[in-house]
């Protein structure tokens, strides 16, 4: 029993995850330690006592047929909260998802959308079991629209699937059907520099990092000083594609659709784009892939221009020349150029992607999983994708969260390609998660094979990036009520 005794001594100063963690081993589940051990006394507990003394070694012989799952049929979900981050590059609202049982699911709304596209959520989701996942999903992507609207949905189907992973014990890829891959390929913006001696420093660091695929931006926006570059923009302030700020007398140049600016570039101003182009490449050299972002508002014919000017330069993709639901117009576009087109980023659900891809309108798809609707839908889009012969790739600009669930969805996919990481030169980013260190290691994440999405927050470290004005999961009672009748039909 002297054993026994240092055995209990050592539970005291350090409370095992193993024990602790455990939803089988909490009240809930109807056992505790105390039983535990003295049930284990009789057997497992004295084969244990073989260790000598190594307390170590001897609780995790003991512990090591121990359950590790919870009841899966009899998991219910008890609260919904959410803070705020900022700067992981850019907001991300984190969603925590508690359980009866103990469990905590995690899931992120989409970069740059409303926290309250997932607290509207929240009285739809208590009481019912998480581990029903497309169920659940099937019920609430009526609240989904596209692009950041889609964020409340989307951020909780990836956190159902971290507790259905929790749950049954399995990583959240076993629950897609299974891996096809064990590393996921990364591919990374690189900033410019103040000249191309600058940016050649720069495209060296994402070497010695590791990452085999680059991403560049370049467009109109390049050419606002060059005389004679372009046509029609004074009107425009052609800088911000980004803000609803800073409306002209023709308009918010941000929130007007490309075909409608009527901005043209004259062959001076293609030139001195592929120009740009041609140094790049030539400091990235032609081993490596190289895809291009972030063009500007103009309409088909300028995109065509351009893109055939890029022809010679082995681009792997041109993304988002136009917005994506311009089917006929991608068509036109991809036809008339060499160089594969991809859109997507923007879309919610494998109708629309399904419209794209039978339409024959982009030679490759680039879903967001935070907009097109989470994990097991992202996937289907990949499978469809793969059965027309269409490759994916897929934009991510988050924390670690959702690039944990971008990474099961990607290893579950066959016709996966890369994901973007836009968080690189972030300070810190990595720490925002327990479960996988290093997360990124020479441009690749390895898939996880912990269970459900195989992180944790590491609250220490995320609050550093808590939005400032922003609450740390403070209550959320005030979405608990229901107050519409949700049914689409009649």
């Amino acid at each position: 029993m002297k054993k026994v005794q240092q055995l209990l001594e050592w539970l005291k100063k350090h409370p095992a995850p193993a024990l602790a963690a455990e939803p089988t081993l909490n009240a809930a589940s109807g056992v505790d330690r105390r039983n535990f051990l003295r049930n284990s006394a009789l057997g497992g507990l004295s084969l244990g006592l073989m260790f000598d003394g190594k307390t170590e070694q001897e609780m995790e012989f003991i512990t090591q047929k121990v359950k590790r799952d919870s009841k899966p049929s009899e998991l219910k979900i008890t609260d919904l909260r959410i803070a705020v981050l900022q700067g992981v590059p850019f907001s991300s609202p984190i969603i925590r998802i508690d359980t009866n049982q103990g469990l905590v699911g995690w899931g992120e709304v989409r970069d740059g959308a409303s926290p309250n596209y997932a607290l509207m959520l929240k009285s739809r989701l208590l009481g019912k079991n998480p581990c029903n996942v497309e169920k659940i999903f099937k019920e609430i992507r009526q609240f989904a629209g596209h692009s950041r609207a889609a964020g409340g949905v989307c951020g909780v189907e990836m956190a159902l699937w971290d507790l259905a992973g929790k749950a049954y014990n399995v990583p959240a890829y076993q629950l897609l059907g299974g891996k096809y891959r064990d590393h996921v390929r990364l591919y990374a913006d690189t900033p410019e520099g103040k000249d191309y001696t600058d940016f050649a420093k720069n495209m060296e660091l994402r070497r010695k990092q590791g990452y085999t695929w680059l991403k560049m931006d370049f467009g109109i926006q390049m050419l606002v000083n060059e005389p004679g570059a372009l046509v029609g923009a004074n009107g425009w302030n052609v800088r911000n594609q980004w803000s609803d700020n800073g409306a002209q007398k023709l308009g918010n140049y941000a929130q007007t659709k490309h075909p409608f600016t009527r901005i043209q570039v004259t062959p001076k101003g293609i030139d001195k784009l592929a120009q740009h182009v041609s140094k790049v490449r030539e400091i990235v050299g032609y081993d490596t892939p190289l895809c291009a972002d972030h063009f500007g508002h103009f309409d088909v014919n300028t995109a065509i221009q351009i893109g055939r000017a890029m022809d010679p330069f082995r681009l792997a993709w041109l993304e988002d020349l136009v917005p994506w639901f311009y089917h006929d117009q991608w068509k036109q576009i991809s036809d008339a150029i060499d160089t594969p087109t991809l859109t997507g980023e923007d879309i919610f659900g494998k109708e629309e992607f399904i419209k794209l891809i039978d339409a024959k309108a982009v030679d490759m798809i680039h879903p967001d999983l935070a907009s097109s609707g989470g994990l097991l839908e992202t996937k289907k889009i990949g499978d469809y994708a793969e059965e027309k012969g269409i490759p994916m790739a897929m934009h991510f600009a988050g924390s670690p969260i959702c690039m944990m669930a971008n990474v099961h969805c990607a290893a579950a996919t066959e016709n996966f390609v890369a994901l973007e990481h836009h968080g690189v030169d972030v300070a810190g980013w990595e720490d925002i998660v327990t479960g996988i260190k290093p997360i990124v290691e020479q441009g690749f994440v390895k898939v996880p094979d912990k269970p459900g999405l195989g992180v944790e927050l590491n609250e220490e470290a995320a609050k550093k990036f808590l939005k400032k004005g922003a609450t740390w999961f403070a209550p959320t009672d005030s979405w608990n009520t229901r107050d519409s009748a949700d049914r689409e039909w009649s």
